[in-house]
């Protein structure tokens, strides 16, 4: 890839782009830090259909996506958003009514999942989940698995351990790789040529990232160039891992940005309320998301007032004061 290709597009674009129903996507982010929420809302607007999600543990943004039915498959370790909802409302409620297929792996697995498709390798050895169910209980059945060829014909296979100085270690667990059509993450910083630079935790953004055709990156700042090299050790991702940069302030809201802002409380209790009942979802859907034209609107909407109160300490990177009840 061309470095001094310029990759800035608006939202709206780089989802008609990339994010078309059917395929396979994988979002970043953790329960609710740094979930790409201003991504999550567009693909919600434009309407996508029938999407295969995979997630490490994620939240929110997880949540929203099943809760707008554009999601049929899940591939994940855990969806909740803390205490607003140890287990992701929507989530659950779509599990029970069984509209969607969710297919569950360790958080360890799920991570090592990403790096194998990082790496170019169809799998990667571990000894999670040894012991549990997790080893049998399949989400996919084989038809499945045989109906759509981006999923692996088995969901992971226990191996005897070929090495003998691993004597301890008599089994082995092979879990199969990722490669997304895309994957979405929401960073601090990022320059127009596609290089990021995250701040505090990067959870496994980054192997996401690395494992998927093509790349989607939101931010908070749009910067120069000569920003990200003064520190290069600091940047995560490289130019040409990235397809789409998307300059969006408080892109992550309502979950947090470290550095920049806090979650917001509110925002998560109000929703905790609309997602128990699907005529208050609705509801849900009809005002913060398609009620407004984009994520901008959204922030009008809630009021600069509020936003105020979860911009980021300079000296911590949190919000001050915030009461997170």
């Amino acid at each position: 890839m061309n470095a001094t290709l310029e990759k800035v597009m608006n939202l709206p674009d780089a989802i008609e782009r990339f994010v078309v129903d059917n395929c396979h996507i994988s979002i970043g982010g953790f329960t609710i830090n740094r979930n790409p929420m201003a991504a999550v809302y567009e693909i919600i607007r434009q309407g996508r259909k029938n999407l295969h999600l995979y997630a490490h543990s994620n939240g929110q943004g997880v949540d929203e996506l099943i809760g707008a039915g554009c999601i049929t498959k899940l591939e994940i370790a855990y969806g909740g958003s803390g205490r607003f909802a140890p287990t992701c409302i929507r989530f659950r409620k779509a599990i029970q009514e069984g509209t969607i297929t969710v297919e569950d792996y360790t958080n360890y697995q799920m991570t090592l999942r990403f790096l194998a498709g990082a790496m170019g390798v169809p799998f990667l050895p571990t000894r999670s989940s040894l012991g549990t169910s997790i080893i049998d209980q399949w989400g996919f059945s084989k038809a499945l698995r045989k109906a759509d060829p981006k999923i692996p014909d088995k969901k992971l296979v226990v191996v005897d351990n070929p090495f003998d100085v691993w004597a301890d270690a008599p089994k082995l667990v092979l879990v199969p790789s990722i490669n997304p059509d895309v994957t979405l993450i929401h960073a601090q910083k990022a320059d127009r040529q596609g290089t990021v630079r995250m701040a505090g935790l990067t959870f496994s953004d980054i192997e996401q990232v690395k494992s998927a055709k093509h790349v989607i990156v939101s931010c908070e700042e749009l910067v120069d160039s000569n920003e990200l090299r003064e520190n290069p050790d600091q940047n995560q991702i490289p130019f040409f891992c990235v397809d789409a940069v998307v300059p969006v302030p408080l892109g992550a809201y309502p979950t947090a940005c470290y550095r920049y802002y806090d979650y917001d409380p509110d925002y998560l209790n109000d929703y905790n309320k609309f997602a128990q009942k699907d005529h208050l979802f609705q509801t849900y859907l009809d005002t913060f998301i398609h009620g407004v034209d984009d994520h901008h609107g959204l922030i009008r909407l809630v009021g600069r007032d509020r936003i105020k109160r979860l911009m980021a300490d300079a000296k911590t990177g949190y919000a001050c004061g915030l009461e997170r009840k």
